[in-house]
C-alpha cells in the first residue's frame, strides 16, 4: 500500500530503516522502476535481505546497509521510511530516532513513518489501542501514538509540512519534509 500511496515519481532514492527481510523495499522497487534504494538493519539481517532481494531480481537496484540505529548514523537518501520502529521505544528514543532521520536527510528530503497509529480522538482505531497495550507489555517503554503526536515530534526534530494519512486497516502514515 505504501508503494502506491506516496508520490515516488518525485524522488530517486529511498532507504527503509529496520528493513528486516526487505519486504517494503522490494514492494517499492517493483512499483517504481526508476527508484534505487535499500534497507538498513542489523548486520545479522543481511543474508536474509540479500536472498529476498535476489529472489525478486532486484539486486541491481536494492542494497543492504548494515548498522545499528542506536550506534551509527542513518544512511542518506531522498526518502527514509520508518515502519513499525517508533512504537517499540519510549518517548526519548522516539525523539532521538526522528532527530537521526532528520540529520540523515538533506533539506527537502522526506521521512515516512508508518505504524498502527491511534486515531487522534481515540475512538476508531481499536487495533492501534490494543497494539499500544501490547507494546507496553512486551517492550521497555514502547507504545503506539497518534498522528498528532508523531507530527509534534517530527516538528521538534526539524521537519515541516507534516501530514497524517490513513493507509488501510489500522495503519496510517505521517510524512514530513526536512527543513
Amino acid at each position: 500500500m505504501l508503494a502506491r500511496r506516496f508520490p515516488w515519481a518525485d524522488y530517486r532514492t529511498f532507504i527503509d530503516i529496520g528493513a528486516v527481510e526487505g519486504g517494503v523495499p522490494v514492494a517499492i522497487a517493483h512499483a517504481h522502476p526508476h527508484l534505487t534504494g535499500g534497507g538498513f538493519d542489523l548486520p545479522s539481517m543481511q543474508p536474509v535481505f540479500d536472498a529476498y532481494v535476489q529472489q525478486h531480481s532486484l539486486g541491481g537496484r536494492l542494497r543492504f546497509y548494515a548498522g545499528d540505529f542506536f550506534k551509527e548514523p542513518l544512511p542518506s537518501a531522498d526518502v527514509l521510511v520508518m515502519g513499525h520502529i517508533l512504537h517499540d521505544w519510549d518517548l526519548e528514543v522516539k525523539r532521538q530516532l526522528l532527530a537521526k532521520a532528520r540529520t540523515a536527510l538533506s533539506k527537502g528530503g522526506v521521512l515516512i513513518v508508518y505504524d498502527q497509529m491511534i486515531d487522534d480522538e481515540r475512538r476508531e482505531n481499536v487495533a492501534g489501542l490494543l497494539m499500544s497495550l501490547n507494546m507496553l507489555v512486551r517492550t521497555r517503554g514502547g507504545y503506539d501514538y497518534t498522528g498528532a503526536d508523531c507530527i509534534g515530534w517530527m516538528r521538534e526534530a526539524g521537519f515541516t509540512q507534516m501530514r497524517c494519512e490513513h493507509l488501510c486497516g489500522p495503519y496510517s502514515t505521517v510524512v514530513g519534509i526536512a527543513a
